[in-house]
């Protein structure tokens, strides 16, 4: 990834601790000179906070949740490493904001993303100032793309909504608060798969589906999976089970 940089001296140093004064980052990126050089490139940023960086690793998910950063930079993951990550994220740090950079401009990996719930999309040929400026946007609430995969992502949504496929119905996230992770989970329960078979369908651990079923339990008020099935077919929002 070619960066614009004109690096000083950086003025902080990682701390692992978040300031209520700063936006926190955490940064993982599996090549070392690259995670120095973005390292460097944000702590010469006045309102950012470098609290930790990583390579991807089995522990990672771990540190990043200890971390309590406000925004999880990630550099061009596989499409498995995103979607585990993110997942354990939203049941340990749901209120850490994810964007990746160094992606491709492939239409296919950004909706797989915005599926899965990350809050910027940034190509491999973006600027540091392009980065800078969508970790500073997403911090604020904002979501971030290159504007010909924001008008795929329109395209897909109207798409999905006219052919109204076998799962879910939106206003099942609406009256239910379910997410879209969580209205998938739920119509495979409704199929009478178990953990482990749900786990392997997603690719999430069995913990994470754990997790997920009681999350949803609680939200519908119901006792066990099979009822909070039950409550949400009722309502009309489980199709084709």
């Amino acid at each position: 990834m070619k960066l614009k940089l004109g690096i000083e001296s950086p003025k902080t140093q990682l701390s692992g601790q978040k300031s209520p004064f700063l936006l926190s980052l955490y940064l993982v990126a599996e090549n070392r000179l690259l995670r120095e050089t973005m390292v460097r490139l944000f702590q010469n940023r006045d309102g950012i906070s470098v609290i930790g960086e990583s390579c991807y690793s089995a522990s990672v998910c771990g540190d990043i949740a200890a971390s309590k950063c406000d925004v999880l930079l990630l550099d061009s993951p596989p499409a498995t490493v995103v979607t585990t990550l993110i997942d354990e994220l939203c049941e340990n740090a749901p209120e850490t904001r994810v964007v990746l950079f160094g992606m491709d401009e492939d239409a296919g990996s950004f909706l797989r993303a915005v599926r899965s719930g990350v809050c910027g999309y940034i190509l491999k040929e973006a600027s540091s100032a392009e980065i800078i400026a969508a970790v500073r946007g997403v911090s604020k609430g904002e979501a971030v793309c290159p504007p010909r995969l924001c008008m795929t992502l329109f395209a897909y949504v109207s798409q999905q909504f006219r052919q109204r496929p076998e799962t879910l119905d939106l206003q099942a996230c609406l009256k239910f608060g379910l997410t879209y992770r969580q209205r998938q989970l739920v119509t495979l329960v409704a199929k009478g798969l178990t953990n482990k078979e749900i786990a392997a369908n997603l690719n999430i651990s069995e913990f994470t589906v754990k997790n997920h079923i009681h999350r949803i339990m609680r939200q519908v008020d119901a006792d066990s999976r099979y009822e909070a099935v039950d409550v949400i077919r009722s309502g009309g929002y489980l199709a084709g089970t």
